[in-house]
């Protein structure tokens, strides 16, 4: 059953969005009511269309008072628009993160988890005057945004096509849609204003470096000329963490010109996503402390987290927990009745105690603890072994808040749920087609081979249709058939109640290359 299943009742797709790239657009085309066409734009991205779909299976609060409310009431509706894409000015400041920082009155140097040294990221987010719009990473005058909610996950799309960057996330909540909201409403700029700052830190260094000064140890850039960046939107000079390391390095003369490697480049912009999540997870967890004596039940509320960020052809992922990013691609000259064959590449780990290697990471960390998994879950709590929030598994004074059967016994070695990403970067070739990325809700019942089958057998038959949409059309089909079902009959369930047979699910399809699928911009309603 293709393209013609309708999930019902209406309003149970509770999101569905569709942008096309354009460039090399036919003049002889028709424009029609059905779509929505965007301006011509300069083409610099890797990618042609993008499609996202979410369905929810628990029932949840329109929005959280999360913040004293600020999050749902002034941040989210200028980030959510769940049916279409919607042009909003690119945010110069950190107007969203100071009107947060004002709800928990108090300043981010004071942040529980946070460092309070005059050189801690904290203190810089606080005193630094941020750059102008058009410097840092992301920049943009303007972006094409999309995203909204559905039971306790959330999506967001972020696009800037003249610039050739897009950014995707899913944040799957659990325990309620409290820290999902907060990343919506906060991940995204942290990350932004954290590429500032990467940008700010670079020139800093590169002051030093051509008044001849000591670089005092930081990380050292690779030699190999061919590999330097010379444009100048790029920044003048990566800085890379003092901890963190790259293979085959070498370090330059003290007197050396400074030089951008993509190498560099791609590591400064993986260790400024890391440090934009610690950042979040350590304002979340401020905020549960401060919220936690009126609504306890926040110290139990977290979210996986998947990050998805496609600037020219490097493809950065980010993740915590079990959503994934999977990659379509042609395999090395695997063919399969004379086709060449496509593959399903998954791009991130899972973080699961049904992971061998998860497993015994976590069971290292507390050797002195014979509890640590109890029934196949942390704790006996919690399956995912990464995951953002969830404050009760990772501080005993959180854990101390809850009462009865929810608190956690014996919890000797906190924390046992970690906050440590896994971080990739893929390097787009020819052979890539596409990008699946979507909450473990769809890989219940999809592998990442079948995912990528089905998506790819729809855009041969319908290439201006939209695959993610479809992609969930057919998980309802097989979740219904489970469950012994028909599709209108599980669709009835309500929300909370049907649960039961099948978990919030979030899709993202993003379409690599730039030969165009359709000549408009589509808007799935």
């Amino acid at each position: 059953m293709r393209g013609g299943i309708m999930i019902k009742p209406e309003g149970e797709l509770k999101v569905s969005f569709g942008y096309q790239c354009n460039s090399n657009r036919d003049s002889s085309c028709e424009d029609s009511d059905e779509y929505e066409t965007l301006p011509e734009l300069r083409r610099n991205s890797s990618f042609s269309c993008l499609s996202g779909a979410a369905l929810s299976a628990n029932a949840t609060l329109a929005n959280t008072n999360i913040c004293n409310g600020l999050i749902g009431a002034e941040i989210l509706p200028s980030w959510d628009s769940p049916n279409s894409f919607r042009r909003v000015p690119s945010s110069p400041t950190l107007s969203r993160l100071d009107i947060l920082s004002s709800s928990l009155q108090s300043s981010m140097s004071n942040l529980s988890c946070s460092p309070s040294t005059p050189d801690s990221d904290s203190y810089l987010m606080k005193s630094m005057s941020p750059p102008s719009r058009s410097e840092g990473f992301l920049n943009a005058m303007e972006v094409q945004v999309a995203g909204g909610a559905a039971g306790e996950d959330r999506v967001q799309a972020v696009c800037s096509e003249e610039n050739g960057w897009l950014f995707c996330a899913i944040y799957d909540g659990f325990n309620g849609r409290d820290a999902a909201d907060f990343l919506a409403g906060t991940l995204y700029e942290t990350i932004v204003f954290y590429f500032k700052l990467l940008d700010w830190e670079s020139s800093q260094e590169s002051i030093k470096a051509s008044s001849g000064l000591d670089l005092d140890g930081s990380l050292p850039y690779i030699e190999d000329d061919s590999n330097t960046i010379n444009e100048e939107r790029f920044l003048s000079q990566i800085y890379t963490d003092r901890d963190s390391s790259v293979d085959n390095v070498s370090k330059n003369a003290p007197c050396a010109k400074p030089k951008i490697s993509t190498d560099s480049f791609r590591h400064g912009v993986l260790d400024s996503l890391q440090r934009a999540l610690s950042q979040s997870e350590n304002d979340f967890l401020y905020m549960v402390e401060q919220e936690m004596e009126d609504r306890p039940d926040l110290v139990s509320v977290g979210s996986c987290v998947l990050v998805v960020l496609l600037h020219g052809k490097d493809l950065y992922t980010l993740n915590l927990g079990d959503s994934r990013a999977v990659l379509a691609t042609y395999g090395d000259g695997d063919f399969i009745n004379g086709s060449e064959r496509l593959k399903a590449i998954q791009l991130t780990d899972s973080h699961t105690v049904d992971d061998e290697g998860e497993r015994m990471r976590v069971l290292c960390d507390h050797p002195d603890d014979p509890m640590t998994i109890v029934a196949g879950r942390v704790k006996g709590k919690l399956k995912v072994t990464r995951a953002f929030g969830v404050g009760y598994l990772k501080k005993k004074k959180l854990n101390d808040a809850l009462m009865g059967i929810l608190q956690v016994r014996n919890l000797m070695s906190p924390p046992y749920v970690s906050t440590q990403p896994s971080l990739n970067v893929h390097r787009i070739s020819k052979s890539d087609c596409f990008v699946v990325v979507g909450s473990d809700g769809l890989f219940d019942f999809f592998t990442n081979d079948e995912a990528v089958k089905l998506v790819h057998s729809y855009i041969l038959s319908n290439p201006s249709g939209d695959p993610a949409k479809f992609l969930l059309e057919q998980l309802v089909v097989r979740a219904a058939n489970c469950a012994g079902f028909s599709m209108e009959e599980l669709m009835n369930i309500p929300a909370g109640r049907r649960r039961k047979y099948h978990d919030d699910v979030t899709v993202i399809v993003i379409i690599l290359g730039t030969n165009q699928r359709t000549t408009k911009a589509s808007t799935c309603v």
